[in-house]
């Protein structure tokens, strides 16, 4: 393996030895810039750690070679299209194919995975483009148009849009809601390579075999730019992170682009030959090539790339004045509007024949739990700001598929505890603050309303709180003791507000560490359920922080939340028992009725340990769901689901 040499831009990383025959396909993961997948005529998919010679995974089940890979946005899935036209989706958390789909004709030639939704998209040399849902195993969409084979696809940032790039010289740009073809790019004169969306603003770049790099406005869908300075095929295009540049990867050179007005930054020569992708990851951007049954990757320093200044057709002109680019955050073309909330990628159950015909064959088990089921499970982080009075600010780093969340204080003049509750940001006026329990009666004061057996979420007027509390009835009270009166809620809600900053303060420094079982113990000893649902209602967004560890610990937590009268604490016990039981009772359940092993497992004990407890949790947990399936309206949807999934710990 290479050593980067500190006054070099640009080095090869490593070569390694792919496949038994030769490769065919190769995918970096965006998101990390650390995995790689391959695909070959050995009709396997293999993935690696960029970086490192030994292969993690080899993924087998298609019949043909495979012709495209592509990882999803989270990295979790892989997709790979073979030469007959098939396409099969692996989980790679739990090591197993989640769905084959049948339909292409011809062989596979680009893939992208939807940025939010569980669909995925397909080209084909039989010119066709399919839309499929992944949950559902069908195609839901078909598009056609272009007559000759469709060599890359790509998602909006926001979503809405599909474009496709063919060896007929075309680009289309696909409405997905409308479900036809917004418009068509026909500037190029060879066949188009490579199609990439600007990361916020409405703007598409492609790359062709007629050696050129177009730019494209997709608010007035015309042409802004184009290069003419490539030796050869443009083959591989990556934005800068904030959008600032254009990288282009071609024949062992890498180039830098900018627009409005057209400039070339910096050229790079780069030894890969015809790379076949770009990521970028840590201020590098890492190129991978492949030639026979090789894989070369190669790093690029990004601090020593020139992004200002001007060279244009290969001749440096820094005394040229030259407009610089707007800054992030201030250009006049529209940018993406994406959705708050995101549809999170859940497990889905594959079918038997599925699993059949596929397998997953770990083959390094150390870098298969580091990468895919980590101790920690933090390593995709962005950080929550949590607002709890003016001027305070705590932040919480969550998984970045989330949406940014703000806890709402309750507004409450006299209360023994607050009971925060979180949402989605911006608050709206159908969302008011969680409940809280009703203050004690004020002599001379109106009677309190009795409360509710079940307190909801979701109400016209504030559980606790009365406006005949704060008007005399038969005392008519001075200005000075009517805002002392007042004043002492408020005083009491402060207090409790700066000790729950003081114990949200505490979980935030041990999640920082990456420790989500230390924070949940954590909560737990506070004694505070309203702490406890917090942490829960951000572990439940990403379903692969649940860990059998964080189910011994939290199940008896559970039990209280689901016998609480209030509905967002039943709402968040019920989401978080519905995520043990699908994600660990099979495990449970296999190794509760596995016979005996031969020897000292230790290992295999500990795990038997925590099975046994999570079961006789669990069973406590049966016996309360039984009793509250009987309800109406949406608990007892809710409990009625819990109770037809724990129904195996009956037998």
């Amino acid at each position: 393996m290479a050593v980067a040499n500190t006054t070099k831009t640009s080095w090869r990383l490593q070569e390694i030895v792919a496949h038994s025959s030769n490769v065919v396909c190769l995918a970096l993961g965006k998101n990390s810039g650390r995995l790689l997948a391959t695909g070959g005529e050995d009709c396997r998919v293999n993935i690696w750690a960029v970086s490192k010679p030994n292969c993690i995974m080899s993924l087998t089940g298609h019949n043909n070679p495979v012709e495209c890979v592509k990882f999803n946005n989270s990295e979790e899935q892989v997709v790979a299209g073979s030469q007959s036209g098939s396409l099969r989706v692996w989980d790679l958390e739990a090591a197993k194919i989640l769905r084959t789909l049948m339909g292409h004709k011809a062989n596979i030639c680009s893939l992208d995975f939807h940025p939010f939704g569980e669909y995925l998209a397909s080209g084909s040399m039989d010119t066709n483009i399919k839309l499929w849902d992944v949950r559902r195993k069908g195609c839901v969409f078909r598009y056609k148009g272009h007559t000759q084979a469709v060599r890359c696809l790509a998602f909006s940032p926001d979503g809405k849009w599909l474009a496709s790039a063919s060896d007929d010289s075309t680009i289309k740009l696909w409405d997905l809601t409308a479900g036809k073809m917004i418009t068509e790019f026909t500037a190029h004169t060879g066949a188009i390579n490579i199609i990439q969306f600007h990361p916020n603003e409405y703007l598409l770049a492609s790359g062709s075999s007629d050696r050129t790099i177009k730019l494209w406005d997709l608010e007035k869908f015309k042409m802004i730019g184009s290069s003419e300075g490539e030796m050869g095929p443009v083959r591989c295009l990556a934005f800068n992170l904030d959008g600032c540049c254009l990288y282009s990867g071609a024949v062992d050179s890498l180039r830098v682009y900018g627009w409005e007005p057209n400039r070339c930054f910096d050229v790079v020569p780069v030894g890969w030959g015809k790379v076949a992708d770009l990521a970028i990851c840590n201020h590098q951007l890492i190129g991978v090539s492949y030639n026979l049954t090789n894989v070369s990757s190669y790093v690029v320093d990004l601090t020593r790339v020139k992004k200002s200044g001007s060279v244009i057709q290969g001749v440096i002109q820094d005394d040229q004045p030259l407009t610089e680019p707007s800054p992030k955050g201030s250009t006049l073309r529209r940018n993406y509007d994406r959705p708050l909330t995101t549809c999170s990628t859940q497990r889905r159950s594959p079918s038997s024949e599925d699993e059949k015909e596929s397998s997953a064959e770990i083959r390094n088990p150390e870098d298969y739990k580091e990468i895919f089921q980590p101790k920690s499970a933090i390593c995709r982080l962005i950080y929550v700001c949590v607002s709890l009075q003016p001027g305070l600010l705590l932040n919480l780093p969550v998984a970045s598929s989330t949406p940014v969340l703000r806890v709402e204080p309750t507004m409450v003049a006299t209360a023994p505890r607050p009971i925060p509750v979180v949402t989605t940001r911006p608050p709206t006026s159908n969302h008011p603050p969680a409940p809280h329990p009703a203050p004690p009666p004020v002599v001379a004061m109106a009677k309190a309303k009795p409360q509710p057996s079940v307190i909801l979420s979701t109400r016209n007027e504030p559980i606790g709180l009365n406006v005949g509390d704060f008007l005399p009835v038969s005392v008519v009270l001075g200005d000075d003791e009517a805002l002392a009166q007042i004043r002492k809620g408020h005083d009491t809600m402060c207090v409790m507000l700066t000790s729950r900053h003081k114990n949200l303060d505490t979980i935030r420094a041990v999640w920082g560490s990456g420790d989500v079982k230390t924070s949940l113990d954590s909560a737990v000893s506070m004694k505070d359920l309203s702490i406890v649902v917090d942490i829960l209602n951000i572990v439940n967004l990403k379903p692969s922080l649940w860990k059998l560890d964080l189910c011994t610990s939290i199940l008896p937590q559970i039990e209280e939340l689901l016998q609480s009268k209030y509905e967002s604490y039943v709402q968040t016990g019920c989401t978080s028992l519905k995520l043990i039981l699908k994600r660990f009772w099979p495990l449970i359940s296999d190794t509760l009725t596995a016979p005996p092993s031969v020897g000292v497992d230790i290992t295999r004990e500990e795990r038997h340990q925590k099975c046994k407890a999570c079961y006789k949790q669990l069973k406590n947990l049966s016996n309360v769901v039984k009793n509250k399936a009987d309800q109406v309206g949406r608990h007892g949807s809710a409990f009625k689901e819990l109770q037809l999934l724990m129904a195996p710990l009956d037998y």
